[in-house]
């Protein structure tokens, strides 16, 4: 059993006019075999709270904590905090040019596993993974994320994912530009990680529509920087219909 555990978490950013919180006391917790959905409107923070968990250099922590099992992740170098057992698959994944996907996933698996997987058998892992997500075997060669098209990038996201094996996944939008088949195939995917592994997952989402194929048993509502209102599956019900009106009101 393992748990991520946030507490009153600030974190700000450096702009040109000087620091700005973004995140405002944040708290929650996403244990072992269970799915938190944060929602909220554009700009309201959940992406920032992403990378503040995977450690991203950007951002500065001004108080308050994050624990994994009990360990200090921000005291955690961001290739400690993967070796711990955290992922994030990023709303904007980046081009590497130069390295292919095989050579990309078998070197991040090699620092988790603390040694190389044979190459036979790393072979047969990495095709039978990519068939269930239906992509072609040829994209193993092709340099990691270029010129591949939103769905395809996203597809490789959840591919790391399962052949890496988080003890708790941060996925920030995974759903933003797929359409419907690739949701589908992707949804598909982030499942089955978690039946195979029974980890935790935190799914950041603008829309419900993810939401129809991997179940949240938590739901968040983020605005401003800060959890405003907490329920399960049905919060996210009322989000569809009612929008994020009336809780940019309360906070007003």
């Amino acid at each position: 059993m393992s748990s991520l555990v946030i507490t009153d978490l600030h974190a700000s950013v450096i702009t040109d006019a000087g620091e700005s919180e973004i995140l405002r006391g944040v708290s929650l917790t996403v244990e072992s075999g269970t799915t938190n959905a944060i929602m909220g409107p554009n700009g309201s923070g959940k992406s920032t709270l992403a990378y503040v968990i995977a450690g991203h250099p950007k951002y500065t922590v001004t108080s308050g904590s994050i624990t994994l099992d009990g360990a200090d992740v921000l005291a955690m170098s961001v290739d400690e905090r993967a070796r711990a057992g955290l992922f994030l698959a990023m709303q904007y994944p980046v081009e590497i040019p130069g390295v292919s996907v095989s050579n990309f996933l078998r070197t991040s698996v090699t620092a988790l596993r603390g040694e190389a997987p044979k190459l036979r058998t790393w072979t047969k892992e990495m095709k039978d993974s990519m068939a269930d997500l239906q992509m072609d075997p040829s994209f193993a060669a092709r340099n990691v994320n270029e010129g591949f098209s939103g769905g395809e990038k996203k597809r490789h996201e959840i591919l790391q994912l399962g052949l890496m094996q988080p003890k708790i996944a941060v996925l920030d939008e995974t759903d933003s530009g797929l359409d419907v088949d690739a949701l589908k195939v992707v949804s598909e995917g982030v499942n089955r990680f978690k039946e195979a592994t029974d980890a935790g997952v935190l799914l950041i989402t603008h829309y419900t529509r993810i939401l129809r194929y991997i179940k949240p048993d938590v739901v968040h509502v983020f605005v401003d920087g800060r959890i405003v209102e907490t329920g399960g599956p049905e919060l996210a019900d009322s989000l569809e219909s009612e929008g994020y009106e009336r809780f940019a009101a309360a906070k007003a």
